[in-house]
């Protein structure tokens, strides 16, 4: 009975799980990723399963661009014919005989990747997967040149992205591999970093997320708890703080703040140690590495149609407890203009409504709900800030609320307690005794 009881729990934990999965699996079909991964990643013995990962989200539908880096395999290359090298700022100094190393060691890396992308055995994760991986001159570069006096030879920077070229794999259902190596229209081989590569391509292809796997959690606060979400803002000023970062986490936090800063909506930082943690970050409510955010208002956009579900189920346990007045489908649709919604990866996470009453210059600031998951992470105040200032663009001077239970987060957001009297006329004659609720007042400042 025991063995019975616990087999039924684990399939309702895998029903669930799978259940709770479905959104983010319809919302990342048909996007582009770029994943960065550093030489050390290939190396561990845990590569293979990742690659099963990897081949998963491409019978998804993701649309993915993998970039790898090599740093190790080069240095042992380097180290076992005895030639020294030289780091500044993080940059090699690639002389012809470390180019030869970082030829042979990226060639190296880029086959030992191919390979195990092309595995189809029966009864393994990949049987039958029939993978495609293209992998080509689509990063043209250019030498860095001469910095602070120091020749730095065959080291470059990205120069041009073929876009298109990469766009046209990705249609065709490949996935594109592309090495830390570039191409100049001369026929010169010059060592770059992935991180770079990856950057300049998230930015040319216009791509969706950048997912950085790297050594550690992810950005740790001060003390020492993995901050989930930052906005691009935060992230900003965590970097041009005196904060000292890990050396692990510092490249590739400032790899994913410049991907956010020139166009990917969002960037990830994960664990490369955890097993799983790729499928974790993507297709759980909260992930499990660092998410970094390109807008402050992620996600906030005007409600339509298709999301009356989504808020019906987003205030339900608000009704249920008797913190919102209840509201029937037929209600929601008729007001779904006045709806501004979250949205986290296709799921409906919060929402407000913005009521006008034109005539007195007012509007009623209502349904402001938050999930249970996301509250204290700043989307009240978002929503808040979205609502004033489409209250303002409306012309209208004051923004009023009803609420039973929340009257001090508004007043600390600059409400103060007014009378039933105050309200709009038509609003007064549909206010409910019974409820009882405060009402509050905002002067808009336009």
């Amino acid at each position: 009975m025991p063995n019975k009881m616990q087999d039924k729990k684990e399939m309702q934990q895998f029903v669930d799980g799978f259940r709770q999965s479905a959104p983010y699996i319809n919302a990342f079909r048909g996007r582009t990723f770029v994943i960065v991964f550093g030489g050390e990643v290939v190396a561990d013995e845990q590569f293979a399963t990742l690659t099963h990962d990897i081949a998963l989200l491409n019978s998804l539908g993701i649309r993915l661009i993998l970039v790898h880096g090599a740093r190790p395999q080069i240095e042992q290359r380097l180290k076992a014919r005895n030639i020294s090298f030289e780091y500044i700022d993080g940059r090699r100094i690639t002389d012809d005989t470390a180019l030869a190393c970082v030829k042979e060691a990226s060639g190296t890396v880029r086959l030992e990747i191919e390979a195990l992308l092309s595995m189809g055995l029966a009864n393994s994760p990949m049987a039958g997967a029939r993978i495609r991986v293209t992998s080509g001159n689509f990063v043209t570069a250019r030498p860095l040149g001469i910095r602070d006096g120091v020749d730095h030879l065959h080291t470059g920077e990205v120069r041009r992205i073929d876009h298109e070229a990469i766009n046209q794999q990705l249609n065709d259902g490949a996935i594109v591999l592309l090495s830390p190596t570039g191409y100049s229209p001369t026929g010169e081989i010059f060592n770059l970093t992935a991180l770079e590569v990856a950057t300049a391509t998230c930015t040319a292809v216009k791509a969706d997320k950048m997912i950085c796997l790297v050594d550690g959690k992810g950005l740790m606060d001060s003390s020492k708890r993995l901050l989930r979400q930052l906005t691009l803002n935060d992230a900003e000023k965590v970097l041009n703080s005196k904060r000292k970062l890990p050396a692990e986490i510092i490249e590739p936090f400032t790899a994913a703040v410049q991907a956010c800063r020139y166009g990917a909506p969002r960037a990830h930082l994960i664990n490369r140690h955890t097993d799983g943690a790729l499928l974790q970050e993507l297709f759980t409510r909260d992930g499990v590495g660092t998410l970094i955010t390109s807008d402050d208002y992620e996600g906030i956009r005007a409600a339509t149609i298709d999301d009356v579900g989504g808020i019906l189920a987003l205030i339900e346990p608000q009704e249920s407890t008797g913190l919102l007045v209840r509201r029937s489908r037929e209600n929601i649709e008729v007001e779904i203009s006045d709806f501004i919604v979250v949205e986290r990866d296709g799921m409906i996470i919060a929402c407000a409504a913005l009521h006008p009453f034109c005539d007195e210059a007012a509007g009623e600031l209502a349904c402001l709900v938050v999930h249970s998951d996301y509250q204290g992470m700043g989307y009240g105040d978002s929503l808040l800030n979205a609502i004033e200032r489409s209250a303002s663009a409306q012309t209208l001077s004051l923004l009023f609320t009803l609420t039973t239970r929340a009257t001090h987060w508004f007043r600390e957001r600059g409400f103060i307690t007014t009378e039933i009297k105050s309200l709009p006329v038509k609003r007064r004659e549909l206010y409910n005794c019974q409820r009882n609720s405060k009402v509050l007042l905002k002067q808009l400042v336009r």
